[in-house]
C-alpha cells in the first residue's frame, strides 16, 4: 500500500534520510522510531509529497492522510471547522461521522481549538486527517508533550480504528515502548539510515534496541496486541 525503495532525501548539503527502503500493507499497523535527528520527520514529509527525494522511488495504493508532528491546527477556528478543512477533492464536510469515530470531539465541536488540552488538540489533528477518508495514516509523534494516560487513550483510538475499518498506520515515534505496543512491525531509523527493522517483538527483544530506546539493562515486556481488543476503546473518549 505504501512504499519507498532506496529513498534519499537531502536539505540543502545535509543528506536526512539515505536509501531508506520501507513499506507498509494494506491493513497493517507499521512504526517508524528513533531519536531527535534522525530524519523520521523529512522521511514521512518525502512520502506525504510534501519534500521532493532526490532519488529513490515511492509508490502509493490508496488515499494517504499525514498527521503532522506538533498537529499546526487553526488555533482560532472551532473543532468543527478544523475538521471540516481535512475534506478534500469533493468529500463530504460534515463531520458528523468523526464525531461516530472519535465521540470525544462531538462535545467539543463549536470551541476554538486552541483552548483545548494538549490530548483533545491531537485528536483533531488525527479527526482532520480522517476527513479525508484514507485507507493508510501517518502519525507523525502522537505522544509528543502529552501525559502518558493521554496517549494510551489516543492509542487505543487508533487501534479501534484500524481494527473496524481496517485502517493503516505508519506511526513516526521517539516512544519506542508505545510504538512496539501498538504496531506489531517496527524500522528503527539512526542519522538517515535503517539500523533495525522486524517484528515488534524481535525488536524489543534485541539488547541493541533495549538499550538504545527501552532503557539500558531493560528486561523486555511482553508487546501487547491491540489487533482484535476493541472493547477497551469503545470505553474511551479521547477527552482527556
Amino acid at each position: 500500500m505504501l512504499s519507498a525503495t532506496d529513498l534519499v532525501v537531502r536539505l540543502g548539503s545535509v543528506t536526512a534520510v539515505d536509501g531508506v527502503t520501507l513499506s507498509v500493507e494494506r491493513g497493517e499497523m507499521v512504526a517508524l522510531v528513533g531519536p531527535n535527528g534522525a530524519g523520521k520527520t523529512t522521511l514521512v514529509k518525502a512520502l506525504a509529497g510534501l519534500v521532493r527525494p532526490a532519488s529513490g522511488t515511492i509508490a502509493v495504493e490508496g488515499r494517504l492522510a499525514y498527521v503532522p508532528e506538533g498537529r499546526h491546527l487553526f488555533y482560532d477556528l472551532s473543532v468543527e471547522d478544523n475538521l471540516s478543512l481535512g475534506a478534500w477533492r469533493g468529500r463530504d464536510r460534515n463531520p458528523k461521522r468523526i464525531y461516530e469515530v472519535l465521540p470525544g470531539l462531538a462535545g467539543l465541536a463549536r470551541r476554538r481549538a486552541g483552548t483545548l488540552s494538549g490530548g483533545q488538540q491531537q485528536m483533531v489533528a488525527v479527526g482532520r486527517a480522517l476527513m479525508a477518508d484514507p485507507e493508510i495514516l501517518m502519525v507523525d509523534e502522537l505522544s509528543l508533550g502529552l501525559a502518558p494516560i493521554v496517549v494510551s487513550d489516543l492509542a487505543d483510538h487508533l487501534a479501534s480504528l484500524h481494527q473496524r475499518h481496517g485502517l493503516a498506520l505508519l506511526l513516526i515515534e521517539q516512544n519506542a515502548r508505545l510504538a512496539f505496543d501498538l504496531c506489531s512491525r517496527a524500522y528503527v531509523l539512526e542519522n538517515g539510515h535503517i539500523v533495525a527493522s522486524g517484528s515488534s517483538a524481535e525488536l524489543e527483544r534485541s539488547e541493541q534496541v533495549r538499550r538504545a530506546y527501552l532503557g539500558v539493562g531493560s528486561t523486555p515486556s511482553k508487546v501487547r496486541s491491540r489487533e482484535g481488543d476493541s472493547s477497551e476503546s469503545a470505553r474511551r473518549d479521547g477527552s482527556a
